[in-house]
């Protein structure tokens, strides 16, 4: 296609520029205008070379113009443009989280716990708040954060041992499985937290508990259930009730936070009571619900060639983690999509085996299909879950 100008163009599809290939040709027709239709400007010779030093110039001015064009919006930012972008609506790109876990603390009324910390039972350190104090009925429901950044699994039950021996605090327990961390929040996860988070000031009630409670410090993944009907929904909600699903942030900060949108004549639907007051000092309990931890797992049948190693292996098995991990609360494990990331797409070491089949291993259950986690539950897939089969072959 000829072009008339090698600039870039916007108009009301968006903008628009040359490709070098493009702006090579309307260079030379302009050199023959110039000097005769009989110039030889080939990439043997000196003059078309030149031709292309200057196209290549003008095409990376090009793309810097698009480029910065592109970090106008959120939609179409990236990187630290992206962040800078959705600063606007007063959030940031959330880095490395921890894990938090939410422990019933009990012991002696009045008993005040400076720096305190405990254990589970695979030896994982969980830091208590600064300061908890115990009140009349000897027990407090408390957020502790993993002492290590990312991912840490606590099942229900095992965080029971006290780390920081305190007088009064006579023990702790979880009652619902850890919060687990995140990593550097990515590109697509910002663009949908910045779009809820304008939804903030929504008409939808729901909406605004949402991206508000998306918005909290540590918060990883938040999805939000209502039934409106007067009889039992097909997920367990009881009748006019609203169920909010949150992973990590602190229970308190998120309680209140659901406390100030709370709509009348609605409850929440949890299970962990926290108790938080209103703007009269009354004391007000608030249901949220922590999700349920999922297990997953993948047994891989594949052919491999000489050039596979172990490595490559663990490269597949981290990939295919990640993907996993970074799913929302109630999604779908798609077998399919998890081909993505066991392929190694780009990766030349994708051309070392080709994968025969996959199937899903569900809290040790080995299922030959896709599986669609509850309304209530997150998966967490541990590369040590994943088993890899090798047979020979001609790749």
């Amino acid at each position: 296609m000829e072009i008339t100008s090698v600039a870039v163009t916007i108009d009301e599809n968006g903008i628009s520029a040359p490709t070098y290939n493009e702006i090579v040709e309307y260079l030379k027709d302009e050199y023959r205008t110039i000097y005769g239709e009989d110039a030889y400007l080939e990439n043997d010779s000196q003059d078309g070379q030149w031709i292309g030093v200057q196209a290549r110039a003008i095409h990376d001015c090009n793309t810097a113009v698009v480029d910065v064009y592109s970090t106008f919006s959120p939609k179409t930012a990236i990187g630290d443009a992206l962040s800078r972008n959705v600063a606007i609506n007063g959030i940031t790109r959330s880095e490395h989280t921890y894990s938090y876990v939410d422990l019933d603390i009990t012991g002696v009324s009045g008993t005040e716990i400076t720096n305190g910390y405990v254990f589970d039972t695979n030896n994982n350190k969980w830091i208590l708040p600064v300061k908890v104090k115990i009140p009349s009925n000897g027990l407090v429901i408390v957020s502790a954060r993993s002492e290590k950044v990312g991912s840490v699994l606590a099942q229900i039950g095992t965080v029971t041992k006290i780390g920081k021996l305190t007088r009064g605090w006579t023990g702790v327990n979880n009652r619902s499985t850890s919060q687990l961390g995140m990593p550097v929040e990515s590109d697509l996860k910002l663009r949908q937290r910045q779009a809820l988070s304008v939804a903030i000031p929504s008409q939808s009630k729901l909406d605004g508990i949402k991206g508000a409670v998306l918005c909290l410090p540590g918060v990883s993944r938040c999805k939000t259930y209502e039934n409106e009907t007067d009889k039992i929904d097909q997920i367990g909600l009881p009748p006019h009730s609203v169920c909010v699903v949150v992973a990590g942030g602190d229970a308190k900060d998120i309680a209140q936070t659901m406390r100030a949108k709370k709509s009348m004549g609605c409850l929440y639907y949890g299970n962990t009571n926290v108790v938080v007051t209103d703007n009269f000092g009354d004391p007000v309990t608030i249901s949220i619900y922590r999700p349920d931890v999922v297990n997953i797992g993948f047994y891989i049948s594949m052919l491999a060639s000489t050039e596979y190693t172990t490595e490559i292996g663990e490269k597949i098995k981290q990939a295919i983690a990640d993907h996993v991990n970074q799913l929302n609360i109630g999604d779908k494990i798609l077998l399919n999509k998890v081909l993505v990331p066991a392929g190694l797409f780009g990766d030349l070491d994708s051309m070392t085996y080709e994968i025969i089949s996959i199937s899903i291993i569900v809290n040790g259950l080995e299922i030959n299909d896709d599986h669609r986690l509850r309304f209530n539950e997150v998966a967490y897939c541990d590369t040590d879950n994943i088993e890899i089969n090798i047979s020979g072959g001609n790749l």
